[in-house]
């Protein structure tokens, strides 16, 4: 069994977002001792790691609670449940595909900014370098 704390830093989680995640019941088999301290099993981190996936891209709780409702129904959601996770994936290839945009335009800008640096060149893109003196001041 383990703590918050120990699941915070197993799955590199928060410990204030994990316990945000289970008040709005994200992890419906988590125990509490008899201090009150919740205890997650091997099988409640499971349920963290599926929960972190859809966040991670973008899914929100209410979304995530239907899934995991639609998961404790059983095998007659198995199709509502296919659809929730394919729709994720897709959205997760549409960011990976923006983030693919934007390395390209930082590999481009790091190459320009190392050939400033290396050429010992000004950067004529900066619009400050284009201003006049006065304009300059604040």
């Amino acid at each position: 069994m383990y703590t918050i704390k120990e699941v915070a830093q197993k799955m590199d989680i928060s410990e204030h977002t994990l316990r945000f995640w289970a008040k709005s019941g994200l992890f419906p088999f988590v125990k509490r001792n008899e201090n009150n301290i919740r205890q997650f099993s091997e099988h409640d981190l499971e349920w963290v790691k599926i929960v972190k996936c859809l966040r991670s891209v973008g899914t929100d709780n209410k979304s995530i609670k239907r899934y995991i409702d639609l998961c404790i129904i059983g095998d007659s959601t198995i199709s509502e449940r296919y659809e929730i996770i394919h729709a994720t994936k897709l959205k997760a290839l549409q960011q990976i595909a923006e983030l693919q945009q934007q390395l390209g335009l930082l590999d481009y800008k790091e190459k320009f900014y190392q050939n400033l640096i290396k050429n010992n060149l000004q950067d004529s893109w900066n619009p400050m370098n284009k201003m006049v003196p006065d304009e300059k001041a604040v």
